[in-house]
């Protein structure tokens, strides 16, 4: 501003001042004006005008104007459900009497939040990294010093509050290779072909979006089992793609069937191009693992049709059930020789959220992609840059995934100790989750084979249905509703995660302690039957 007349230490302070009062009282302000609208002076305090809600300008943005992609979106693990918990919560915390003293949200998996103790190496290597004075402290192992000092030679300013490659940081990449090509038998990986995400979902999005093309009938089709994990039909939504449907087998533990998988494709032809193939597995909502010959069978079907294959194997150490075992598609990929291995093109997606590990909060996740043209390569790089890198802990936390303690290591004990136990208690749940649940008359379980859900099919009486079509709510919905608003249990609808016409779900994770979860199966079963009952 200038100085003197007609600046802002000259006469038009003084008159700014003098007709913001006008205006507040309702009088017109007097003084020399110009022609037009009088102009607004920073000098002036906002407390001094009284803002007219009549006349205040409509807003830029609303429902009408947004992104219409946008508004599609639909998350049902955080949808009204988790908003009623929430509103809930509050009530509780005011003092308003509830049937219960407590909300337990079981509808997402969030180890830690529902009490998993985090593994002590980890959490000691992302100390480190974050605060290298520790490096010093003979509070800490060797292992997980040297592991630090790796990592953080790896960033820039040997500061993990750096950026890295937009890829992520190169040794731990490197690691990435090292741990893929250990799991699948010596099956090559090259780290050129990893790239570090944010959690899983990051990598996915970016892949899909990448993806995406077309209009009208030639616009790309995104075949996702149902039911799915709801990321998928969210990405596709607001990224204007075509959802393509899938039906898993629930009569047959939720497998999956080439057959049906074709009929969804041939019928897709007729309305889009389906170009994406996405599995999951293990299963989410659904717990089921593919066995070899069905991947085999995927995969041949995907190098038939000419399909990009999406392999989400976050859940790949959460396996429980006797005869089922983890088989990467990679893997299986490469076993079926040279025709598909060279041929198919294929990303894999991992993750620091679930295993044995739990840390949904870091956000650390991985994905490797093979058989990508290099052009493309390029392009995708580009689109992962103006992100510029995944959260660098995040980034750490998932070497420590890939790079554990080894055996003769200094915290190899302690670290297996916590890793077998982690996961024998997710198995021992899963089993009490499938028995209790098949003892409950109108409802019935699949084996939960692996990840961390179960979603078991519930019968809902016709009278209860018109009453949830009375209130504008799917059957499942009002059920957990119902159930939420009378015994404090949080679940999530099968609606939000697809399901066949005239069958009702829901989904609940296994994550909490053992004796809390056995309250939560026995309130679950007093809900039900005391439901059967009122709507029978």
């Amino acid at each position: 501003c200038g100085r003197g007349p007609g600046g802002c230490r000259g006469g038009r302070t003084d008159m700014a001042l003098r007709c913001a009062a006008s205006l507040a009282a309702g009088r017109q302000p007097r003084g020399p004006r110009r022609e037009g609208a009088m102009r607004w002076s920073s000098a002036a305090k906002p407390s001094a005008v009284k803002i007219n809600e009549k006349a205040s300008r409509e807003k830029i943005l609303t429902l009408e104007s947004m992104n219409p992609q946008v508004k599609a979106v639909e998350y049902a693990v955080r949808g009204p459900i988790v908003l009623k918990a929430g509103e809930i919560e509050k009530e509780l915390r005011k003092g308003i009497k509830k049937p219960f003293t407590e909300v337990i949200k079981a509808n997402i998996g969030d180890a830690h939040a529902m009490g998993q103790r985090p593994i002590t190496f980890l959490r000691q290597v992302v100390a480190l990294c974050t605060y290298p004075n520790l490096l010093d402290s003979p509070s800490f192992p060797e292992d997980a010093k040297k592991r630090a000092r790796r990592i953080l030679q790896g960033c820039g300013g040997n500061s993990l509050g750096s950026y890295t490659a937009s890829q992520g940081i190169n040794c731990i990449r490197e690691d990435v290779a090292s741990y893929i090509e250990r799991r699948d038998g010596g099956v090559p990986a090259d780290p050129d072909n990893i790239y570090l995400t944010t959690g899983a979902s990051d990598g996915i999005s970016a892949i899909l979006k990448i993806l995406i093309s077309g209009g009208g009938k030639s616009r790309t089709g995104v075949m996702i089992p149902i039911p799915q994990y709801p990321l998928y039909s969210a990405a596709i939504s607001e990224l204007d793609a075509i959802q393509v449907n899938y039906y898993l087998d629930e009569e047959n533990c939720w497998a999956l069937n080439v057959n049906e998988l074709r009929r969804a494709l041939n019928e897709a032809k007729a309305y889009c191009n389906p170009k994406v193939l996405c599995i999951i597995n293990p299963g989410n909502p659904t717990g089921q693992v593919q066995n070899r010959k069905c991947i085999e069978d995927v995969i041949h079907f995907a190098w038939e049709e000419k399909l990009f294959l999406l392999a989400d194997e976050v859940y790949q150490d959460n396996v429980y059930s006797e005869g089922c075992q983890f088989h990467s598609f990679k893997k299986i990929l490469y076993e079926m020789g040279p025709e598909y291995y060279n041929n198919v093109e294929l990303a894999s997606f991992h993750s620091t959220s679930k295993g044995y590990m739990g840390e949904c909060g870091y956000r650390g996740g991985y994905m490797e992609v093979i058989n990508l043209h290099p052009e493309i390569k390029g392009q995708l790089v580009k689109l992962l840059s103006v992100r510029l890198c995944p959260p660098v802990s995040g980034q750490a936390a998932m070497d420590i995934v890939v790079n554990p303690p080894v055996p003769g290591e200094e915290s190899y004990a302690q670290f297996i100790k916590e890793k077998e136990s982690v996961l024998n208690n997710l198995a021992k749940k899963a089993k009490l989750t499938e028995d209790m649940f098949n003892k409950i008359p109108g409802v019935h379980c699949n084996p939960l084979q692996g990840a961390m859900y179960a979603f078991p099919r519930i019968f809902i009486p016709s009278k209860a249905i018109e009453e949830a079509k009375a209130h504008k709510m799917a059957p499942d919905m009002f059920y957990c509703m119902k159930l939420l608003e009378e015994t404090g249990i949080c679940v999530v609808p099968g609606s939000g995660f697809g399901q066949r016409e005239g069958t009702y779900h829901f989904r609940m994770t296994i994550l909490p302690p053992v004796e809390k979860l056995k309250i939560l199966l026995e309130k679950v079963k007093d809900f039900h039957i005391k439901f059967l009952e009122k709507y029978a």
